[in-house]
């Protein structure tokens, strides 16, 4: 959607701080280089700094602070990294300098009741391992960053000085990649601020299963597999998991690190998340004849294997989640039944008049009630086709 008029740069310095662009719909929020990352040797693949977008709380918001990563997979070989530095998902002087804040990033109390007035920020991703990884590529004629760790580290380092270090709430929060971010990085957020705080921890969309496709091959996991070892990722996952593990190389998927996480957390996914089934579960190479093409466009296309297959999938998620469903006593859980693939960032999804709903409740009323104690919120959708709240959002 397009912006109805445009405001005139002057008039922009004069009435917002952080620089931000409002119309009737959108608000535009600018992009801060970290330019002290250099300082931590933290770059993006291609050498460049890396970066996030803030917008500033307000009122009663003031000293809150919602930290989101931004998502976008993962390069695990230097030819797809090489490919990646190339673009805005390995560099920031390929991103957009303005982002657009909606749903759990909203400004606007009527779109986003309780967080729409915290300090608001989306970190940019451009390392290619959910912000994890701490190595180098360098044979003398191609240089690549995988500096995913040093980037976390040197954004909140940036933030703490500008509030964060102050803050009396906190919420880390992430999308898909991100998402997955949110669970490595959980506790670790936790450390950089007051022990007074409340803070508390979200992944939308970043609960991949480890799972054998349709081939019955572990194709995720080899994919992590590479990626763990070619960005130096295994040094900087939980310790405590990959001393209990005999491939410690698994505390990368959030179903054998969630148990070591102590920060309260909240697991919002899809049962059927569409990057799981395009990638995971039904991987190109699983399907070289293209027998779920039509399924993969459209649920309604899927014929009786197909949906076995897809309410396996459902069934081995919500096993892998039992054990927190059951005893954790501070998590939450939105596990709706949409064919969907992020749903806090977008309005339509977070919290509108037709949002997908799991006992009548939106995402955005079921993470508020989870993080600020109104209620016990986990809730878990039935099964496909049962719910006509879903927008199924195939992607």
């Amino acid at each position: 959607m397009k912006l109805r008029k445009i405001i005139s740069f002057s008039l922009l310095l004069l009435t917002c701080a952080p620089l931000c662009i409002y119309s009737e719909e959108r608000l535009l929020v600018n992009m801060t280089l970290v330019h002290n990352a250099s300082a931590l040797g933290a770059y993006c693949l291609d050498g460049s700094l890396p970066a996030y977008h803030l917008h500033g709380g307000f009122g009663s918001g003031i000293r809150n602070w919602l930290v989101q990563f931004e998502g976008g997979g993962w390069c695990n070989d230097i030819q797809s990294c090489l490919e990646r530095a190339k673009t805005r998902r390995g560099s920031t002087r390929y991103m957009s300098k303005w982002e657009v804040f909606s749903g759990i990033l909203s400004s606007n109390a009527s779109l986003n009741p309780d967080f729409y007035n915290w300090n608001r920020v989306k970190i940019r991703y451009c390392d290619g391992a959910s912000f994890a990884g701490d190595a180098k590529f360098d044979n003398g004629t191609t240089l690549l960053y995988f500096r995913g760790q040093r980037i976390w580290k040197a954004i909140i380092l940036d933030l703490l000085p500008k509030g964060l270090g102050n803050a009396k709430k906190a919420l880390l929060s992430g999308c898909s990649a991100g998402g997955l971010a949110s669970f490595l990085h959980c506790d670790n957020f936790t450390s950089y601020l007051p022990a007074n705080a409340s803070v508390k921890c979200s992944s939308d969309a970043g609960f991949f299963l480890d799972e054998r496709d349709i081939g019955l091959n572990h194709t995720i996991r080899s994919f992590y597999d590479d990626l763990i070892t070619l960005q130096g990722v295994e040094q900087n996952l939980d310790k405590n998991c990959t001393s209990s593990l005999f491939y410690p190389k698994q505390c990368f998927f959030p179903q054998y690190a969630l148990p070591f996480i102590r920060t309260p957390f909240f697991i919002l996914n899809s049962a059927y998340d569409v990057f799981q089934f395009h990638h995971i579960l039904v991987p190109p190479s699983a399907d070289l004849q293209g027998h779920w093409n039509r399924c993969k466009l459209n649920p309604i296309a899927c014929n009786t294997n197909q949906l076995d297959n897809l309410q396996a999938f459902r069934k081995d998620m919500l096993a892998a989640l039992r054990l927190f469903f059951e005893y954790s006593r501070r998590g939450g859980m939105f596990i709706n039944s949409c064919f969907a693939h992020c749903q806090s960032e977008s309005q339509d999804t977070w919290f509108a008049p037709n949002s997908p709903r799991i006992h009548n409740k939106t995402i955005a009323e079921a993470v508020g009630d989870w993080y600020f104690g109104r209620r016990v919120t986990k809730e878990i959708d039935c099964e496909y086709p049962c719910d006509s709240t879903c927008h199924n959002l195939i992607g």
